[in-house]
């Protein structure tokens, strides 16, 4: 009975300690990307569950979730720059042909001139990429509605409309990177928002708190090495029963 109450005990410090490294894992990611436009860091729970049938106490658990608060606006003045202000994303089409959905609108024009993300994937609309014509030099323009737009010989020429997409449960999106997410699950319902409000010159930034994650990185390592010190006492204690159980009459 007491060597199962050590390994239960045990367990409880190992999982909590598995907990705190990756509570460090997600807060090392969160303050490595905050800096990324329309980046949404993860946040983690902590839940538990029974040990074993017989065994009694309770296993440290998480679960992490995308944050999907949005971001502080803040102007850029760089024409090719866009926000959205409430929900949606952008809708980008990427190198396999994928479409990938982001809050990042730090986009520019290629050498070709069709509008792209920094990464060089084709924003989209819903007829396709945007193109302009890299011989005319006239001005662009993005309205609210996310209408992009050329001036040429003083008229405005429409280059297509961004597309803005909202889901049913955005936390059923699978992260891809930094700021690029998938939509693989079925229980997804993606639709074309109507009216969207777009912020042409601005960036949403990352909605992490460089001071809460370091706040947050510093009760992890305390509760890690809480944690170290309980597996090593615990190991301490069965080896000192199994020492005395080998040994039945010491001297």
């Amino acid at each position: 009975m007491v060597h199962a109450v050590m390994n239960v005990s045990l367990y409880q410090a190992a999982a909590a300690l598995n907990a705190s490294a990756r509570w460090q894992d997600i807060i090392t990611q969160n303050l490595a990307s905050g800096s990324v436009p329309g980046f949404k860091k993860q946040d983690l729970t902590f839940s538990s569950v029974e040990a074993a049938q017989g065994q009694g106490g309770l296993i440290p658990t998480t679960q992490s979730a995308t944050n999907f608060q949005q971001g502080q606006i803040r102007p850029t003045n760089v024409p090719t720059d866009v926000a959205i202000e409430g929900d949606g994303f952008f809708a980008v089409q990427l190198p396999s042909g994928q479409t990938a959905y982001t809050r990042d609108g730090e986009f520019q024009f290629n050498a070709q001139g069709q509008l792209v993300t920094k990464q060089g994937y084709l924003v989209q609309t819903d007829s396709g990429p945007i193109q302009m014509d890299p011989k005319i030099s006239g001005p662009i323009s993005i309205a609210s509605d996310g209408t992009v737009s050329q001036v040429f010989n003083q008229s405005s020429n429409q280059l297509g409309k961004l597309k803005i997409t909202t889901f049913n449960d955005p936390h059923l999106l699978t992260q891809i990177g930094n700021s690029y997410f998938a939509a693989n699950n079925p229980n997804l319902v993606a639709t074309t928002a109507t009216n969207p409000t777009v912020r042409q010159g601005y960036l949403e930034a990352g909605n992490t708190s460089s001071i809460t994650e370091m706040a947050n990185l510093i009760t992890a390592m305390r509760q890690f090495e809480a944690n170290q010190k309980v597996v090593q006492m615990n190991d301490d204690r069965m080896s000192r029963a199994i020492s005395e159980l080998g040994n039945p009459n010491p001297a």
